[in-house]
């Protein structure tokens, strides 16, 4: 069966309540899948997530010749590591819009022996990742944009990774970092990276830590990641990995809590948590949610809620989903530290203000993120068409408006197969659950 070119969401009767359980992180999902195909043994990954991002990296491991068994219909993931030492001297990787998967894997080629190509959709050629092939150049490497302009189509011409010293920009995106981070431990000499800007997205960086002392490896940090020295030689050990439930996708419904003056449960989470995102809470909080944890996870109760001003950058993933709030509130709600999000699917801050404004919003465009001033009849709009770039958060955002106005139709709502195929159902489910 096709998939529907729209989908038109069915406001609530009454406040939602229930629990959910979003399917595993992408974002944890991808890093132990990179740290379990280099580890030295076999690993079992359970909890991870099966989408589109998830789906490229394997295919794209698998290429590189790892095995990778998917098992209970991609939850469970065994992974044969190859020990740092990659199978394949020649690769054509295929990476869909998956950022997380071309800068991953980028630096894990420059560990092979052999030339490697990375390309991905149309939108893949418009993201940038030219700092994080100077990065690796500085090191002796050969990697160059195919097209001489900083995007892909890649090609790495590798050789081992040697180690050194380099300098990578942390303003664009810290999956640089993490990229580098991630196939360090196998260099033939220790790595000092020294950041240069602000890095953006920082709790991601500590994911990337986390995942990587669980794999067995070391890493030292100072002054939230502006410099770090990771010792050459060291071998990531497999394991049984869990992952946790991801706080990206839990962010939508407790937002549907807070629209809808429901409360929601979302299991599988706590505080603190190695995802930043699951700090969406504190800000529903600040807007005058009421926010407890339990033993099943973190329940958010919706209550009158109010604009504030913000700086989203270390959880620049839930902005969207902010925004979607903020329609609903009393007062302009204000996010900054955003501007590296133009660069994400979408760009982020300007097409998500031009959807906002079909809810009768006043939003202005900030060099580093937008204010939003929600209508005051924003319970009786009606019929919005919202479209959605191909981009899955913008879907699963702006589709919560919908609980409470007749008429939201989402165009190409299949675009949330990135993250969370299942996510229309889910909801679905949430609210007749109720």
């Amino acid at each position: 069966m096709a998939p529907a070119s729209a989908i038109t969401i069915q406001p609530v009767t009454r406040p939602i309540r229930g629990a959910i359980r979003p399917p595993g992180s992408k974002s944890i999902t991808n890093r132990a899948l990179v740290c379990a195909a280099l580890a030295k043994g076999t690993s079992t990954l359970s909890g991870a997530l099966d989408s589109e991002d998830t789906q490229v990296m394997i295919e794209c491991l698998r290429k590189l010749g790892i095995s990778v068994e998917s098992r209970d219909e991609g939850q469970t993931l065994i992974v044969q590591g190859c020990d740092g030492k990659i199978p394949a001297a020649s690769a054509d990787l295929f990476v869909g819009n998956s950022g997380t998967t071309i800068r991953f894997l980028t630096t894990i080629c420059a560990l092979g022996h052999g030339t490697y190509r990375l390309d991905g959709v149309e939108r893949m050629r418009q993201r940038p990742i030219g700092d994080l092939l100077d990065a690796l150049n500085q090191l002796g490497e050969d990697c160059r944009s195919e097209l001489q302009n900083g995007f892909p189509p890649i090609i790495v011409n590798a050789s081992g990774l040697r180690g050194g010293q380099l300098n990578v920009r942390g303003e664009i995106s810290s999956q640089f970092l993490s990229g580098l981070l991630m196939a360090a431990p196998y260099s033939l000499t220790d790595i000092h990276i020294r950041v240069e800007g602000e890095l953006v997205s920082v709790p991601y960086v500590g994911m990337t830590q986390n995942v990587m002392e669980a794999f067995g490896t070391k890493i030292s940090a100072m002054s939230r990641y502006a410099s770090v020295a990771i010792p050459a030689r060291q071998t990531y050990q497999a394991r049984t990995y869990a992952i946790e439930p991801d706080a990206s996708a839990a962010s939508y419904f407790w937002a549907a809590a807070a629209i809808t003056g429901g409360e929601v449960t979302v299991e599988g989470l706590k505080i603190p948590s190695i995802q930043g995102d699951v700090w969406f809470v504190d800000l529903l909080e600040r807007m005058g949610c009421e926010v407890t944890e339990c033993s099943a996870g973190i329940t958010v109760v919706g209550r009158d809620l109010h604009g504030i001003e913000i700086d989203m950058n270390s959880i620049s993933d839930t902005v969207q989903t902010l925004a979607a709030v903020a329609l609903f509130a009393e007062g302009p709600t204000t996010i900054r530290g955003v501007g590296h999000i133009r660069h994400k699917e979408t760009d982020r801050i300007g097409d998500l203000a031009r959807e906002l404004r079909k809810f009768g919003a006043v939003v202005d465009e900030l060099p580093d993120g937008l204010k939003i001033m929600p209508p005051a009849d924003i319970r009786q709009r009606r019929d919005i068409t919202v479209e959605t770039y191909n981009d899955h958060r913008m879907a699963m955002s702006l589709a919560l408006p919908g609980l409470a106005i007749p008429g939201v139709t989402i165009v190409n709502p299949g675009c949330t197969a990135k993250t969370y195929p299942r996510f229309f159902e889910d909801l679905k489910s949430l609210v007749d659950g109720s």
